[in-house]
């Protein structure tokens, strides 16, 4: 979860199944005849409409951290938490929803999801301490794992097999929207009403379109049956992941490894995930199909991605924290400076979508991975002088890099796969991919501020109270009425401002340099045929 999330979920991963089993469900709500006028028009708005909501939700969040935290009484680090445990619990139901939608249908599945995250979100707003806030988000990032993979099937049904494409990008700049409003809208409502406000609207949207959807789609319910659950696998894949997410999150408070509580986090989940990976590859109904990494493309085009988006995402938490942290942005600053993100990506990804299949998805990743290099770069060159405008630029110039990212990588994912295998292979390169994000912030958090303390460290290690430029300051601000205990806060203040921002440098340097070196990753992969390019639409988000 997240970003400032960015594009959604892929299509719901599905068990392994007997030849007498059912089909996926996006071929099951196939068998139903398309939509037409009104009513298409509508079912489209409402499957939008939530698709939405929940990719807002991920990046409403970001410009409020520093908010929440302060609210909470906890610092901005462990107010990450609020963004990482979304996207976790979102990460672990994804290879759920499969399964959920054979034992439940797609459209009740897609509505009960609906309402469960409209109860959640008011949940979130009632949260009076970090420790109920990140409970509450746990439980809708698992509630929202279903919702956008069947927004998506639900959608592919209602049109004409000849407008799929068409259908896809509307989805797709529904995706896009959601990252660009998020901040904005966030920023607003914590600086003129209150953070709980970013939770309180999705009540009455989610509302709305779960209202819609079920008055248009309850008709269309896909085949029910009962298929078995490998319910060790799933349990061994919560306590490996959530020990993992535990272990990076807590790591810095409790100094890494001199710490007991995270040698025994780092060998649960160690162990919990070697046991995994072994039951996993030898049970007849895993609830990861890990086989698919045998596939040239799959692998390494899964290790781009999920790599590539870990740095991304980390790097969008980071840019609004030291906004707002030390550069004295308000939330809503923070958010028109995240904003404009998403417009070059709304307006490319339509191209995108039809040339896929025409130029070599490997060259318009490559393409995104060096613009995304670029900008990198240039925030790399940030100082606690630089202005608004000059932090905006690389932002715009981002959006390119995304309408270049999502669909040809996972083109290139899921390229020359049989069609049965297809929602699967979408279901655990997604699942991946936001494990990897959620962990990538985690990761770019303690990077930050491990080299914080290093810089203020170096930039420390010459001043002699009393002497030079700092004595002299200290002699100016005690001259104009502080304690000398008050002008020492203030430098101190000072001296973070530029630890903190030559860090963020650090890490905005060393990101990019990693978005050059994943472009090899890119080129260990085969060019998809012809035939592999339709089977990716249908995960392309």
């Amino acid at each position: 979860m997240t970003a400032a999330q960015a594009p959604a979920e892929a299509a719901p991963l599905m068990p392994p199944a007997p030849p007498a089993a059912p089909a996926p469900p996006a071929m099951q709500a196939a068998a139903h005849p398309p939509l037409h006028g009104v009513t298409l028009l509508l079912g489209t708005l409402a499957l939008s409409l939530a698709t939405f909501m929940n990719v807002l939700d991920s990046s409403i969040a970001n410009v409020s951290i520093p908010a929440i935290a302060g609210d909470l009484g906890v610092s901005p680090a462990q107010g990450t938490w609020v963004i990482t445990s979304f996207g976790v619990a979102n990460a672990i139901s994804v290879p759920l929803t499969g399964w959920l939608t054979q034992r439940f249908g797609a459209v009740r599945l897609f509505t009960l999801s609906i309402l469960l995250f409209v109860l959640t979100s008011w949940l979130c707003g009632f949260a009076s301490s970090l420790e109920m806030l990140v409970v509450f988000r746990v439980l809708q990032g698992l509630v929202a794992g279903p919702m956008i993979p069947l927004s998506q099937t639900l959608l592919l049904a209602s049109y004409p097999r000849a407008r799929a494409g068409m259908a896809l990008a509307l989805w797709g700049v529904t995706t896009l929207v959601a990252p660009v409003v998020g901040p904005l809208l966030g920023g607003w409502i914590t600086d003129n009403i209150s953070w709980p406000w970013i939770f309180y609207i999705n009540v009455p949207v989610g509302l709305l379109a779960a209202g819609v959807t079920w008055s248009i789609y309850r008709h269309r319910e896909t085949p029910r049956s009962k298929l078995p659950i490998d319910t060790l696998g799933l349990s061994l894949l919560v306590i490996w992941v959530g020990c993992a997410q535990l272990m990076l999150d807590k790591g810095k408070e409790l100094d890494w490894f001199s710490s007991p509580l995270i040698l025994a986090l780092a060998a649960i989940a160690v162990i919990a995930l070697a046991v995994f990976l072994v039951w996993e590859l030898t049970d007849d109904h895993p609830v990861v199909d890990l086989t698919l990494f045998r596939e040239r493309n799959f692998a390494f085009g899964v290790l781009s991605l999920s790599v590539a988006y870990a740095l991304f995402f980390g790097n969008v938490v980071l840019l609004p924290l030291w906004l707002q942290q030390f550069m004295g942005y308000t939330a809503t600053n923070a958010g028109m400076a995240l904003a404009p993100v998403g417009i070059f990506a709304i307006v490319l990804t339509p191209l995108v979508g039809r040339k896929v299949s025409e130029w070599d998805p490997r060259r318009m990743a490559t393409g995104a991975f060096v613009v995304f290099a670029l900008v990198l770069w240039m925030r790399s060159q940030f100082t606690t002088d630089t202005d608004f405008w000059h932090i905006l630029v690389p932002t715009v110039i981002q959006g390119a890099a995304m309408a270049f990212f999502f669909i040809p990588l996972t083109t290139i994912t899921l390229a020359d796969l049989p069609p049965e295998r297809i929602p699967a292979a979408a279901g655990l390169s997604n699942f991946v991919r936001i494990m990897a994000g959620a962990m990538g912030v985690s990761i770019t958090t303690t990077l930050w501020d491990s080299r914080a303390a290093l810089h203020h460290a170096h930039l420390t290690e010459g001043l002699v109270q009393g002497q030079g430029v700092f004595g002299q300051t200290l002699q100016q601000l005690t001259a104009t009425g502080m304690t000398q205990t008050q002008a020492l806060a203030l430098i101190n203040r000072l001296i973070d401002q530029q630890a903190f921002t030559r860090a963020a440098d650090d890490v905005f340097l060393a990101s990019a340099g990693l978005f050059l070196v994943l472009i090899a990753l890119i080129w260990l992969t085969r060019r998809p045929g012809s035939g592999g390019s339709a089977g990716a639409a249908a995960g392309a988000h």
